[in-house]
Formats: structure tokens, C-alpha cells, sequence
């Protein structure tokens, strides 16, 4: 089977990790020359909306997915023209949107900070005015690791904000009095079946996901899964979904969601029984799911920026290294680490030890 992925970044070259001991075989349209995916497969250079490297696409694959939510619905609208595309240009179009991701949520009871579509300056004042201070701009679609938003914490932020993202459409949200944020990686199968992973626990530097534990048993799990399972029935959804939620007053809030493998599920390669990788493309490709049970206590550290000395990193007991091949840069996720153990009190330890390894290499 070939799988045809639109983008060529980590995520798709994770894919093809996962899928070539399955038989598969992969090509990616990017239009970056040094998209870190294309040395896994056959690589088309094209922008996402370019129709004829689309169709040819279309033409040389059994089933095509895509690796992050920057994709154009239309371009999966025109491609399931000609192919099987999952997951479908409708669940793209509302998870690529925070508008209507939020909207949706509201509609299926699951609950949410308080949100405002902002078309104009005019907008942000009078949401301002019923919403209150703090809150949260973010642009509407493209807004990722921290990129996209601001946070008004007075009223002299607020002056300008809407130009200050590039006066595009937004939506501004309440701000959350969290005490943690957690997500959850499922996945949907073609036939309906459906499989949760355990809920992750994450940290952020800078808008940035740095830092990912999964949890053992925790008490939000089948609240969490009962939300997740609500978007992923109403749009018939198949593939991984990831869904992000802040925990609040011993409940959850929903931040947003992703429609695709998530990097708070990276731990899964070697912390799951089955990696949230090869449970996608089992999913779009019409195969059984596999088990999502965690194998040992299991985290996932993201390396920002640059990469330590790979002997140094590799030198700690159980860590396994995943280096994307691309170039270093300031900001840029350029590789992660799955830490295991078989305590909770060990792994924390190993945290600790590598976070310092990554601070002395900066």
C-alpha cells in the first residue's frame, strides 16, 4: 500500500517510520526543498495548492493523509475527488479553525472559556467588555507554538491588538485560572472503532510544548474520553485526533484540537504498546487498531533549537533519541527523546537529569 502524506515535516516522517515495517510506502508533497519526510519516500515539490502535483498525487497512492492542520480543506476536498483522503476536508476545515473548533464544542455540550469571533478592532473592544481582562487573542487559522496570539492582560494591550496579528479574522477567549493542561491522543477507525491513549500532562516554554508525561490512572480519563468521543462521532472522524484541555475546579475546559498525530503523543513510539503513528495509518488504511496501553512509565522531551552531543543523550539509561534531520534553528522542534521507566519516580529523575544535559548545551 502507498500512503500519500501533504507535508513532509516530522510528523510525516514518523509516519513512514511507522508504516514501512507494515509494507507501506510513502509519498509527500511539500514545498520545501528540505523537507526532513522526503528522505523516507518519494518527495513532490509542490505548494498544497498546486492541482496537477495534487492529482498526480492522487494517482500514484491508495490512500492520502496529512501531517498538519496548515493544509488547505479545499486541498482535501479536491483530493477525495480521486483517492480515499482521512481524515475528511469537513474535520479539517472546523479543527483548522478556532472559531469554529470552539463553536463546535459549544454545540456538543463540551465545555469551553468564554470565546467571541473578532473581525475588527471594534470586535476586540466590545468582547473585551463582555469577556473581561485577562484574555487571549489568537488568529482564527496558522496559529502554532505560540505564534498566532496575545495575551491582554490591561486595557493598553488591548489598543491595536487586532492590528498587531496582522488584522485577520480571530477569536479572543477568557483567560483559563488552569491548574494543569493535559491532552488526550485517540484514534478512530474506518468502521467506527475507537481507542483512547492514556491522558498526557504538558508543559510549555514559550508557547512551545516542551515536555509531555503520560498519566497512570488519572481521574479525568473517561471525562476526557467522553468529550473526544463526542467530536470524533460528530464528524466521523478516522485517524488520530488529538484534543487539548486545561483541568479546571477538578474538570476540564477545551482548549482545541488537532486533526492529525499530535507531539504530546510522541512518547507512544516506544511508551504505547502501539504508537499513535501506526494506529493512524491503521485507521485510514482500513486495519485493526492496536493497543494503546502504556508500556512502563513513559515522557517525551522535545529538543528546541538544536540537538545535545547524541552520545550524551543516548547515554541515559532507557532514552531514545528521534533527531528529524533538520537544520537547527532557534524556535524550531528539531528532535525529542521517549524517556521510560518502570516508576514514576525514576522517570522524574531522568527528567531532571536531561533537562540539565539540555540547559548546559544551550
Amino acid at each position: 500500500m502507498k500512503i500519500g502524506v501533504i507535508g513532509g515535516g516530522q510528523l510525516g516522517r514518523m509516519l513512514a517510520l511507522a508504516g514501512t515495517p507494515l509494507g507501506m510506502n510513502f509519498a509527500f508533497l511539500d514545498p520545501a526543498p528540505d523537507a526532513c519526510a522526503a528522505a523516507l519516500g518519494e518527495h513532490l515539490l509542490a505548494d498544497y495548492n498546486d492541482l496537477p502535483h495534487l492529482r498526480r498525487l492522487a494517482d500514484e497512492v491508495d490512500v492520502v493523509t496529512f501531517e498538519f492542520e496548515s493544509v488547505p480543506a479545499e486541498t482535501v476536498a479536491f483530493l477525495s475527488q480521486f483517492v480515499p483522503v482521512y481524515p475528511s476536508a469537513e474535520a479539517l476545515r472546523i479543527a483548522r479553525d478556532r472559531w469554529f473548533e470552539k463553536s463546535l464544542f459549544q454545540q456538543l455540550g463540551i465545555p469551553t472559556p468564554a470565546f467571541a469571533d473578532i473581525q475588527t478592532q471594534a470586535d476586540l473592544d466590545a468582547a473585551v467588555a463582555s469577556i473581561g481582562l485577562p484574555a487571549v487573542l489568537k488568529t482564527r487559522t496558522l496559529g502554532y507554538d505560540g505564534k498566532g496570539q496575545k495575551v491582554l492582560r490591561k486595557a493598553e494591550d488591548v489598543t491595536g491588538a487586532f492590528a498587531e496579528l496582522g488584522s485577520v479574522p480571530c477569536i479572543l477567549e477568557g483567560f483559563v485560572p488552569f491548574t494543569g493542561e493535559v491532552s488526550l491522543i485517540a484514534v478512530r477507525a474506518r468502521d467506527g472503532a475507537t481507542r483512547f491513549y492514556p491522558l498526557v500532562h504538558n508543559s510549555h516554554d514559550t508557547g512551545i510544548l516542551k515536555l509531555s508525561i503520560a498519566s497512570s490512572d488519572h481521574p479525568l480519563q473517561a471525562l476526557a474520553e467522553d468529550y473526544v468521543g463526542r467530536v470524533l462521532k460528530q464528524l466521523d472522524y478516522v485517524g488520530v485526533l488529538a484534543f487539548e484541555f486545561f483541568e479546571v475546579d477538578g474538570g476540564l475546559k477545551a482548549n482545541e484540537i488537532a486533526p492529525r498525530v499530535h507531539n504530546s503523543g510522541h512518547w507512544t513510539i516506544e511508551g504505547a504498546e502501539c504508537s499513535q503513528f501506526e494506529n493512524h495509518l491503521r485507521a485510514i488504511a482500513g486495519l485493526p487498531l492496536g493497543a494503546t496501553r502504556k508500556v512502563g512509565e513513559s515522557a517525551m522531551l522535545n529538543f528546541i533549537g538544536s540537538v545535545p552531543e547524541v552520545g550524551k543523550v543516548i547515554a541515559f539509561e532507557d532514552c531514545h533519541l528521534h533527531h528529524y534531520g533538520k537544520a537547527f534553528k532557534a524556535g524550531r522542534k528539531v528532535g525529542h527523546v521517549t524517556l521510560r521507566s518502570v516508576t514514576r519516580d525514576i522517570l522524574d529523575r531522568q527528567i531532571m537529569a536531561l533537562e540539565t544535559l539540555i540547559d548546559q548545551h544551550a
